[in-house]
């Protein structure tokens, strides 16, 4: 979610196949109907082992094949030494190579074989390979400690509040665990990828902003789709407006999410500032040309090497599909994009709308209260500061997400780290030559924190012992 680690995780890591998970019985169907292979990425090179209690670091694997996320998670890998850890990637079930029934094909088949496809059930999953894990190498009295960016993010989070007793602590980075109904503003995620753009340029911004309106004038006219079709470089020609504008859509919200201050390989291959880089074709090319001048900036993201001949609308190169599921089902974060602060097109959440577009695609109904009757948030301080400890929520304000994350201290062990240049889980890439002074700081005061967990831990043990 990939740029060189220090260590290179290719290097020492041992690929399991991990025999499918029953995690909670009443949920999955028979093993002989289910017949799954969970995978996971795992490394013992640097752990001191059970004898001296070597913590265990798992990474809550999220929307994608398990290595994409391994390759650009180094953070993890990079302290595992002085922490004496065990690195463990499990992967999130019907993604990458952990498919059910036999193949993605059969797991994606229709709704009744992609109804195990949930949080709860990923969240079980990695539940039972810890203690599996734990038990097999004697390591039952080793700390786990969680990490996870985005939605992995989320999921180390609330991991943490479902099973206390399985990990002491968990770094949930740009975890947006209250973007669900009725907690954030439904513009805030549009706003703040398009405050992202008029930082770099108010010119560029109104460029942006003006386009959509050229797009679907152009659209109507007798040849205008194949007209659009040549001016964006498709290697097929579009069949409606839409598929360019949700093309163009997913292109400037990816790239508010890795506005990286140094090139990057994460989601593509990018330079540093990708925004600024965007800005700067868009207003360096003469005349009133909008739609040449959007696709001279769109490039930056879609074909920054020049390697690419023409582009395909439908491309998922990790393996995200099964997303689409989850906001269909439990994931509905509504929304909305505003006249004046967006960019982007105007227009309001309707769950009406929404309903009949997964009952389209997948014949179910959406169900947009779960998450929060499952997991919580609403009036998230509260329960937090009832319920829960050592987690650090940690988000950068360039990162559309952080609208919807926690971004104020909770208690003494729940901390919101907040930067103001940050992107999308910068906190969890390898260190690099050209990070900035407030992320080496950062870090180091995730490891202190992490540190102090741990700390605790042994000491707790050590009483329980002499007594």
């Amino acid at each position: 979610m990939a740029a060189k680690l220090k260590p290179n995780p290719s290097d020492h890591l041992l690929i399991l196949i991990v025999v499918f998970l029953i995690a909670i019985d009443s949920f999955v169907p028979s093993t002989a109907e289910f017949s799954s292979s969970k995978w996971y990425l795992i490394s013992t090179e640097h752990w001191v082992g059970p004898e001296r209690l070597g913590p265990i670091f798992v990474y809550c694997g999220n929307e994608g094949d398990i290595a994409w996320f391994a390759a650009n998670t180094g953070f993890v890998w990079e302290i595992a030494p002085q922490f004496g850890a065990m690195v463990l990637f499990p992967e999130h079930r019907y993604y990458g190579e952990s498919m059910p029934f036999g193949s993605g094909e059969e797991a994606y088949k229709n709704a009744s074989t992609l109804s195990y496809l949930t949080a709860e059930q990923a969240l079980a999953d990695f539940a039972v390979l810890i203690t599996e894990l734990k038990r097999n190498f004697s390591a039952e009295g080793c700390p786990v400690v969680l990490f996870g960016g985005s939605y992995g993010g989320m999921l180390a989070s609330w991991m943490r509040l479902k099973y206390p007793h399985i990990a002491i602590g968990a770094l949930a980075s740009s975890a947006p665990i209250l973007q669900f109904e009725d907690i954030v503003p439904v513009e805030t995620f549009y706003d703040l990828t398009s405050n992202g753009f008029k930082r770099e340029s108010i010119s560029c911004f109104n460029t942006i902003k003006q386009s959509w309106d050229v797009i679907i004038s152009e659209g109507q006219k007798n040849d205008g789709l194949l007209q659009l079709t040549k001016t964006f470089g498709f290697c097929r020609t579009l069949n409606n407006t839409d598929d360019l504008i949700n093309w163009l859509d997913s292109a400037y919200s990816y790239l508010a999410m890795v506005n990286y201050p140094y090139p990057s390989e994460f989601l593509m291959p990018l330079p540093g500032h990708p925004i600024r880089e965007v800005c700067r074709k868009i207003d360096s090319m003469a005349g009133d040309n909008i739609l040449e001048k959007i696709f001279e900036g769109i490039s930056v993201y879609y074909n920054y090497t020049g390697k690419v001949d023409c582009f395909e609308l439908d491309d998922d190169p990790h393996g995200m599909d099964g997303w689409n599921w989850q906001a269909c089902t439990e994931m509905v974060m509504p929304m909305s994009s505003s006249q004046d602060s967006s960019m982007f097109p105007t227009f309001d959440f309707d769950l009406s709308s929404y309903k009949e577009e997964c009952l389209r695609e997948f014949n179910v109904e959406p169900r947009p209260r779960w998450i929060t009757t499952e997991f919580g948030g609403h009036d998230i301080k509260a329960t937090l500061q009832k319920f829960g400890s050592n987690i650090i929520f940690s988000n950068g304000l360039l990162d559309p997400w952080s609208g919807g994350s926690v971004l104020q201290n909770i208690s003494e062990s729940i901390v919101a780290l907040v930067t103001k240049e940050g992107a999308h889980h910068i906190d969890l890439r390898a260190s690099t030559d050209e990070d900035p002074e407030w992320l080496v700081e950062q870090r180091t005061t995730e490891i202190k924190l992490i540190k102090s967990w741990i700390n605790d831990y042994y000491r707790q043990k050590r009483a329980v012992f002499e007594i």
